[in-house]
């Protein structure tokens, strides 16, 4: 379902097509969870174009720094760099940097992961924090806790799909997307 947020209506129309080719798959990866898959958005120009522009509208001019969460995070916060004129951070997985700066180990419904940065966000700086789903919110409340542990300032996150039914919000914070399920 499209968010209430109120879009001009070239993007609406954008939004619902791009809502459209969010692909769904049952019993996937156990029976009785209803899989859903962006990558049909991702591949589709307008449609990833939409959903980046809806995604960083609330928060137009406040950021300097897109922070991507591994992996599909990363695609977004490339694409969202690019037409901001911004920087980007990567958070990653647990063991991918060699010198991580910080890192953040959090409990998820099936045991615990962790992640990480590297030390080159500039002290104070602007975070947008940019996924893909927003499901329990495990990641997205360790990224807030991450940014802040490098000296940034969290200014909002965002995901393209937001499954309300599992309440990540309590644990990430308030997210904004384009989508919800």
């Amino acid at each position: 379902m499209l968010s209430d947020h109120a879009f001009p209506d070239t993007l609406s129309r954008a939004l619902t097509r791009a809502e459209s080719l969010i692909a769904e798959t049952p019993d996937y990866p156990e029976p009785g969870v209803l899989f859903r898959d962006i990558s049909p958005v991702l591949v589709d120009a307008a449609a990833l174009g939409a959903v980046t522009e809806a995604m960083i509208a609330p928060f137009a001019g406040t950021f300097d720094v897109v922070a991507g969460i591994e992996a599909r995070g990363f695609l977004l916060a490339g694409t969202i760099v690019a037409t901001a004129g911004v920087g980007t951070l990567p958070i990653r997985k647990a063991g991918k940097l060699p010198n991580p700066a910080a890192s953040i180990e959090y409990h998820l419904e099936y045991g615990s992961a962790a992640i990480e940065a590297p030390g080159v966000l500039p002290s104070g700086a602007r975070v947008l924090l940019v996924d893909d789903i927003l499901a329990t919110g495990g990641t997205l409340g360790a990224s807030r806790k991450l940014i802040a542990e490098l000296g940034g300032e969290v200014v909002g996150a965002s995901v393209v799909l937001a499954l309300d039914e599992l309440g990540g919000e309590r644990v990430a914070g308030p997210v904004h997307s384009p989508f919800h399920a």
